[in-house]
């Protein structure tokens, strides 16, 4: 009988670890998540190394602002993710890098661009970024704990 107990308290820890973990999945992957932040474009907003919560549901209702910073998926490079303002949205004239000359943003798109223009490679490189890209809305940063800030307007 006592073997009959053991597994049956297994089977049933078992259980309660995969349903957490799948809500934890479900978290992560709808709600929000935390990001590590790396590379000198979004300076001095943000720095490498910073932590970052961020949320997935403003991209998915297509709820984004002009001044949101996002993380969304590199144009050029599909396995990298990238973290820049919005500048311009579905319809606003922005400043195209090349060729130099003012450019619309096309419906379904954004204008993405570092804080740190000098270094930093975004839509004035790449064009503008399809919506889809976009992976998730920053809310704040909590890393390092001397500065933990609000990076959204509500």
């Amino acid at each position: 009988m006592t073997f009959i107990r053991f597994v049956g308290k297994t089977c049933g820890f078992f259980g309660y670890v995969l349903q957490y973990a799948c809500v934890t999945h479900c978290t992560f992957e709808y709600i929000g998540d935390f990001v590590m932040c790396s590379g000198p474009s979004m300076e001095p907003t943000l720095e490498s190394n910073n932590i970052l919560i961020t949320e997935h549901i403003t991209p998915r209702l297509q709820r984004l602002r002009r001044g949101d910073i996002v993380i969304a998926k590199s144009p050029s490079n599909p396995r990298q993710n990238i973290c820049k303002r919005i500048v311009g949205l579905p319809g606003d004239r922005v400043k195209a890098h090349f060729p130099r000359r003012s450019q619309i943003v096309p419906k379904g798109h954004v204008w993405l661009e570092g804080d740190n223009s000098s270094n930093s490679a975004d839509s004035r490189i790449y064009g503008p970024v399809p919506q889809g890209l976009i992976r998730s809305r920053v809310i704040c940063r909590v890393w390092p704990l001397d500065k933990i800030t609000s990076l959204t307007d509500f």
